[in-house]
């Protein structure tokens, strides 16, 4: 299971709590598969405020011994919006990726960008705002999906 495969995550799960809040739900579960044995199992719920996550890659083989197999580490998952070069949503609304549907997407990961160069489209409150590249660099990853709903200073992607 690589990083970049599941950067997704964070801001997956972060719109699952949401999702469970706005619809006054007091439990949700999913299951992403990734792969054959990949997957990542989230349940959210509002008893007691847990939020349990389970991240799984390639299971142990069966042939090793329970007694030998060394404690897994805790999975310390990194919150996009403290990477320094994080790029935050500047406002509440949709974001869209390309200029319109069936066009090339304005960034794609691994492409170089300029400081002032179109990033994606918010869209709020009917206008469509533009948003620029605060720094030029190479994009790393992009957190959102094209469509999606985005908070103030949610992560959008990196630029390093």
């Amino acid at each position: 299971m690589s990083d970049e495969t599941h950067v997704s995550d964070v801001a997956f799960i972060k719109a699952l709590a949401e999702l469970l809040h706005e619809n006054d739900l007091t439990e949700l579960s999913v299951k992403r598969e990734y792969g054959q044995d990949d997957t990542l199992n989230v349940r959210v719920s509002r008893r007691g405020e847990t939020v349990t996550t389970q991240v799984s890659a390639a299971p142990a083989p069966e042939a090793a011994a329970p007694a030998a197999a060394a404690p897994a580490a805790p999975t310390v998952v990194e919150d996009p919006a403290s990477h320094p070069g994080a790029v935050t949503s500047p406002m509440v609304g949709s974001v869209y990726m390309q200029a319109e549907p069936g066009a090339p997407s304005f960034v794609s990961v691994g492409q170089t960008v300029s400081e002032g160069d179109t990033l994606l489209i918010i869209e709020a409150m009917k206008t469509m705002n533009h948003i620029p590249a605060p720094r030029g660099g190479i994009v790393t990853r992009i957190l959102i999906e094209d469509g999606a709903a985005v908070e103030y200073g949610a992560p959008l992607m990196i630029i390093e």
